[in-house]
C-alpha cells in the first residue's frame, strides 16, 4: 500500500513506457501522480492520464470504496492531470470538483463541449481562490493560484494539518520508478531529471516562479508531493530544489559553453569539433552536442546553467539544416534570458542562409558575441586555426558580464 502519511495515499499511475512528453525526450518514462487523503470527506488530489485510469482506480479501492469520494482536487486540467476525471466521477456522481476559476473554464472546454446533452450529467464545480480554505473533517486545504506555471488555471494545494504541498508541476520529474521518494535514489540522477523537467517545461515562467516561491516560503513544508516523479521528503532535499528553482528562475548562468551543431560532410563537425578542444585547453568548461545523435530537450537543459553557446550548421537549400531549426524553434517558445551565442557553420555557393540562423538565434533569446564564422566547403587547416580565438571572445565576454 502506498501510504504517505496516516490516512494520505498515492494513488497514481506509473507510465514506464512514455518516451516523449510534449516533445521532449523521458527516457525513463514517468509517473502520473494521484493522491488521496481519508478524512470524513475523502478527498482525491488530481487524477491520472485516461490510459491510467483503472491502476488508479484499484489503487483507491485498496483503501477505501470510491463511491465515498466527496471531492477532486484539480490543480492542472491539463489531461495528465484531469484525464480520468469523467471516468471517477461515474463511481462518485456527487463529488464536487475543487479548482481554479480558470479551472472550471478549462475543464468545461475539455470534457464537456457539448453542453447539457443528453445522458451527460453536469460536473459540479467548486471554484477557489489564493488563500480559499476547505475543511475535509480533521484537516483543512488551503490553496495557492499561479498562474502560468505553467498554465493559466494551475494551482497548489496545502494540507495545513499535515504541512504537506501538493505542488502541482512544480519540483516535478519525469521519471518512472517504485520509489515514491527522491532521497530512494541517486541524489544526482533525480537532480539531472528535475532540472530537464523545469528547463522544458517551466523555463519560460520564471518571473512567475519567483512569485510562487515567495508563497511557499510563508508555509511550513514537510513534504512537496509533486505531479510528476517522487515525491520530496527530505529538509535538505527540499531545501535543495527549492533553492535550483530560484536560481533556475533568475536565469543564473555559469562561465560554460555549449557547442551544438548538425552536418552534412563532416564540414561543421570538424569546425565544432576544433572549437571544443581549444575551449577546453583554454580552462573553460565545455560540452558539445550532435543533432543527428542527440536530443534537442538534452541540449535545452544544459541552458539552465550554461552562458555561452555556439550554434553550428551546414547550409542546405539556402537554409539551415531541419534540425538546427527544430532546435531553435523549440527555445524560441523557452524564452531563455541573459544567455550569449556565436554562429559558425559551412556552406557551399553562398552564406544567404546564415542571415536567417543568426536571426533565429537571436529571436530565441541569445545576443550574438560577434560575427559568425562560415567556412566555403571543407575547411583546411589555416581555417580551423582561424577558430581558435572563440576562446579569447568568450573569456572577454565572460569578464564583461
Amino acid at each position: 500500500m502506498n501510504k504517505i502519511k496516516d490516512d494520505i495515499y498515492w494513488t497514481g499511475y506509473i507510465d514506464w513506457d512514455l518516451r516523449i512528453f510534449h516533445g521532449y525526450s523521458t527516457p525513463s518514462g514517468s509517473t502520473y501522480n494521484s493522491y488521496l487523503i481519508v478524512d470524513e470527506k475523502p478527498t482525491l488530489i488530481d487524477t491520472v492520464k485516461d490510459y491510467g485510469f483503472e491502476e488508479m482506480l484499484c489503487r483507491i479501492k485498496e483503501v477505501i470504496d470510491p463511491s465515498k469520494i466527496k471531492y477532486i482536487v484539480s490543480n492542472h486540467t491539463e489531461m495528465d492531470h484531469s484525464g480520468s476525471i469523467g471516468k471517477l466521477l461515474e463511481y462518485c456522481p456527487d463529488a464536487e470538483i475543487v479548482c481554479s476559476p480558470k479551472g472550471e473554464e478549462h475543464l468545461k472546454r475539455h470534457f464537456l463541449p457539448a453542453s447539457g446533452r443528453k445522458g451527460k450529467k453536469d460536473w459540479k464545480f467548486k471554484v477557489v481562490n489564493t488563500g480559499d480554505e476547505l475543511d475535509i473533517g480533521k484537516r483543512k486545504l488551503r490553496f495557492l493560484l499561479m498562474p502560468m506555471v505553467h498554465w493559466p488555471d494551475s494551482m497548489s494545494t496545502y494540507c495545513v494539518n499535515d504541512k504537506i504541498l501538493f505542488s502541482n508541476d512544480a519540483f516535478g520529474q519525469h521519471y518512472a520508478s517504485d520509489e515514491r521518494y527522491a532521497d530512494e535514489i541517486d541524489r544526482g540522477t533525480i537532480i539531472a531529471e528535475a532540472a530537464k523537467y523545469y528547463a522544458n517545461i517551466v523555463l519560460p515562467y520564471g518571473a512567475q516562479v519567483l512569485k510562487v516561491l515567495e508563497a511557499a516560503a510563508a508555509l511550513e513544508i514537510e513534504l512537496i508531493c509533486t505531479s510528476h516523479g517522487l515525491i520530496w521528503r527530505k529538509k535538505q532535499d527540499i531545501g535543495l530544489i527549492l533553492r535550483l528553482y530560484k536560481k533556475w528562475a533568475s536565469y543564473e548562468s555559469e562561465e560554460k559553453v555549449v557547442i551544438v551543431y548538425d552536418t552534412m560532410w563532416h564540414s561543421t563537425e570538424n569546425m565544432a569539433k576544433r572549437m571544443f578542444d581549444s575551449i577546453s585547453k583554454g580552462g573553460i568548461p565545455v560540452k558539445i552536442f550532435n543533432l543527428q545523435k542527440d536530443h534537442i530537450s538534452d541540449v535545452v537543459t544544459e541552458v539552465l546553467s550554461s552562458k555561452f553557446f555556439l550554434f553550428g550548421t551546414s547550409i542546405l537549400n539556402n537554409r539551415m539544416l531541419p534540425t538546427m531549426a527544430s532546435m531553435l524553434m523549440y527555445l524560441k517558445g523557452l524564452k531563455p534570458k541573459n544567455r550569449y551565442a556565436l554562429s559558425f557553420g559551412s556552406y557551399g555557393w553562398a552564406t544567404v542562409g546564415f542571415k536567417e540562423f543568426e536571426t533565429s538565434i537571436q529571436e530565441a533569446g541569445f545576443e550574438l558575441m560577434g560575427d559568425g564564422r562560415y567556412i566555403r566547403f571543407v575547411p583546411d587547416a589555416s581555417d580551423l586555426d582561424s577558430l581558435n580565438d572563440v576562446v579569447s571572445i568568450i573569456k572577454e565576454k565572460g569578464i564583461k558580464q
